[in-house]
């Protein structure tokens, strides 16, 4: 059995942009998908999953592309769950050149799905990595965030960027820019994050923003504007500015709520923690609800969170400077 665990992330900035060429930075965090494979004696693959949001629950079926599991849960429970996995697989199946193995696929998660919070690309490169060694091979780090990549892509129908990805699988803060990803310094940053226990559409949210840009060039623009953002944030992470920073990110949330992808329970997260005292504070991810980032290095915005209506939960978080962990 090979076993490895991967983080999630939080967008600084960028997140939409990011889909149509612009800059992103997005941090890993110490909230971590952990996969354990074992290789079956039969082509069958069994995926049990826990604490991903859902309840557990385990499905064993054959795997072929035509066919999906015979489990009685909804529709959208089965794609979130199992799609990543499916494609996942496949990758580990194309780069060992092993077509008919099968695996005993484990998943334990303090991601929630769809918050924002990277909880697909984790689980991606987490499964990749444990299923490619539990057959003898293991990736650079480089091969296994395009693996990863390749994974959301064609779950998500092609709207996927690498900036998820590669962030889970090398750690830290990083920069996407098209195919340009690599690793950014950063100092240490106060995160606090407030959780509404949502979950948006990543697909028709990113469609909407489509929409929007084909329909109106301010739309365009805005995506055009979030790029500007990013690049004077990556000045003020090299600096240590954490003051601009927040600054930056308010402004980047502002956009972000233009094109139509935040919510009112995100709003009102927002909102509660900048009137906290937060230095900046904005959703993270597609939108639609999920989570917020804001950065206070006090107490008051996680107080003023767990008071605000809407809010489930709210914690802090740190900076995760390792990517993806081979544990066994």
């Amino acid at each position: 059995m090979a076993v490895s665990s991967a983080p999630g992330k939080v967008y600084l900035f960028g997140e939409h942009a990011v889909v149509y060429g612009e800059p992103a930075v997005p941090c890993a965090i110490e909230l971590r998908a952990r996969v354990d494979v074992e290789q079956r004696t039969d082509s069958k693959l069994r995926v049990h999953a826990e604490d991903l949001s859902l309840d557990g629950f385990t499905v064993e079926y054959a795997g072929e592309p035509e066919g999906r599991p015979d489990v009685d849960v909804s529709e959208s429970l089965l794609n979130a769950a199992m799609g990543y996995v499916d494609s996942a697989i496949e990758q580990v199946r194309d780069v060992t050149g092993e077509d008919d193995v099968g695996f005993d696929v484990t998943i334990e998660s303090d991601i929630p799905l769809g918050a924002g919070l990277g909880s697909s690309a984790a689980v991606a490169v987490a499964a990749i990595d444990a299923g490619t060694r539990e057959l003898g091979t293991t990736l650079e780090i480089d091969e296994l965030a395009e693996r990863a990549y390749r994974t959301e892509h064609e779950v998500q129908g092609g709207q996927a960027s690498r900036a998820d990805t590669f962030c889970s699988a090398t750690g830290g803060a990083v920069r996407v820019e098209g195919d340009d990803c690599r690793s950014l310094e950063a100092p240490e940053l106060p995160i606090v994050i407030g959780f509404d226990g949502g979950a948006g559409d990543t697909g028709e949210l990113v469609a909407g923003v489509r929409d929007l840009r084909e329909e109106y060039e301010f739309a365009a623009d805005t995506v055009e504007a979030i790029g500007d953002i990013v690049r004077r944030g990556e000045d003020a992470l090299a600096a240590g500015d954490i003051e601009e920073l927040g600054r930056l990110m308010n402004f980047n949330h502002g956009l972000l709520s233009a094109l139509g992808v935040s919510s009112r329970t995100l709003d009102s997260m927002v909102w509660a923690a900048r009137d906290a005292g937060a230095l900046g504070a904005k959703l993270t991810g597609a939108g639609g609800g999920g989570c917020i980032v804001g950065l206070d290095d006090t107490n008051e915005t996680e107080t003023a969170l767990s008071y605000t209506l809407g809010c489930e939960d709210a914690f802090r978080a740190e900076l995760a400077e390792t990517g993806v962990e081979r544990l066994e």
